[in-house]
């Protein structure tokens, strides 16, 4: 009895990360490069790099803010934006082709701003950066979730980070 209980649970626990990682998404924010394109409508199309309104200049529709959304949620804004009034079933597809970049700084031999890939940890983005220098902890790495702000993150080397996030990697003690 015990052990279908602990199964249940188990399973009833896996279902809901599982709903939770595919229901989220990737968030769009300022600094991304978004395309959008209407099947066969060549004169919708837009490509844009978010600036910091979040917003992009859609043609019918005017300023739409992208920034929040993920690709679904863009699609269906528009496809309800265009479906009255100038479509009657458009099939929007939105995505984005290039993430905004990540920041690392602190004991790394190339501080700097690095572009983002999806489902990069520290131990990547280090090797972007060109490593670790001599003087570096890896027990103090710190990580600034853009989403959060302020709040820093204990982090270790398979740590992910999303795009926008910043990446603080302190010296250790001799």
């Amino acid at each position: 009895m015990t052990f279908r209980i602990i199964v249940g649970f188990l399973l009833l626990c896996l279902t809901n990360v599982s709903f939770a990682q595919t229901s989220q998404g990737y968030i769009i924010g300022p600094g991304d490069r978004v395309e959008i394109k209407v099947f066969g409508q060549p004169d919708l199309e837009l490509t844009a790099l978010l600036g910091n309104s979040g917003e992009v200049n859609y043609p019918f529709l005017g300023k739409i803010k992208l920034a929040g959304l993920t690709t679904s949620q863009v699609e269906q804004e528009i496809s309800k934006g265009l479906k009255p009034d100038y479509l009657i079933n458009p099939n929007v597809y939105a995505q984005v082709i290039e993430y905004r970049p990540f920041y690392i700084h602190g004991e790394v031999k190339a501080p700097g701003g690095y572009p983002y890939q999806p489902a990069m940890t520290v131990n990547q983005a280090i090797a972007l950066a060109g490593g670790l220098t001599e003087r570096a902890s890896v027990d103090k790495i710190y990580i600034f979730k853009e989403q959060t702000k302020e709040q820093q993150i204990k982090g270790s080397l398979n740590s992910r980070i999303a795009a926008g996030d910043t990446i603080k990697i302190e010296q250790r003690l001799f």
